[in-house]
């Protein structure tokens, strides 16, 4: 599972432009990998599952979220505490795409209007009001102030930025 989650995390970061399309395909490659280890009782630890939900949370339907939710709260019940961001992420992630608000604030998403160079990013929709900041900590997901930063970190241009703002 490590190996799949490796090459997972490889293929998404910083530097070069990322090829969506080809990672899209090795993503659903990865996800078969994964499901033939969950069907053959190959994942054991913590670990494992919360490595196969991340791998899942980069799947393309809803019910890849959904799974990928369900490894996470494994991963948790195994004693993983790592896990509970991952499991607060899917969550919102399913919900985004089956339009619903999310709830963590977890989903940033980004658009070039047409005819425009200008890349807008927004965390919407989301509801702000379901869950306190209290209990987003309790889960490993930053308060809504520094989402707000890690927003504008996004809306300036400045990814890496963006990434520590959350840390």
């Amino acid at each position: 599972m490590k190996a799949i989650f490796d090459e997972d995390q490889r293929v998404r970061q910083p530097g070069e432009k990322i090829d969506w399309s080809v990672v899209g395909k090795t993503d659903a490659e990865r996800r078969e990998q994964t499901r033939k280890l969950l069907a053959d009782g190959a994942l054991h630890t913590g670990k494992d599952f919360e490595e196969a939900a991340f791998v899942f949370q980069h799947g393309d339907q809803p019910d890849d979220y959904l799974l990928a939710h369900t490894l996470a709260m494994v991963a948790v019940s195994k004693g993983d505490p790592t896990a509970i961001w991952i499991a607060a992420a899917t969550l919102d992630r399913y919900l985004e795409n089956i339009k619903q608000k999310q709830i963590f604030g977890t989903q940033y998403s980004s658009s070039t209007p047409s005819g425009s160079q200008e890349t807008t990013w927004t965390q919407e929709p989301y509801d702000r009001r379901l869950i306190s900041d209290a209990l987003r900590e309790q889960l490993g997901v930053p308060r809504q102030a520094l989402q707000t930063r890690q927003l504008q970190a996004y809306q300036r241009g400045n990814d890496a930025t963006a990434r520590r703002e959350i840390k």
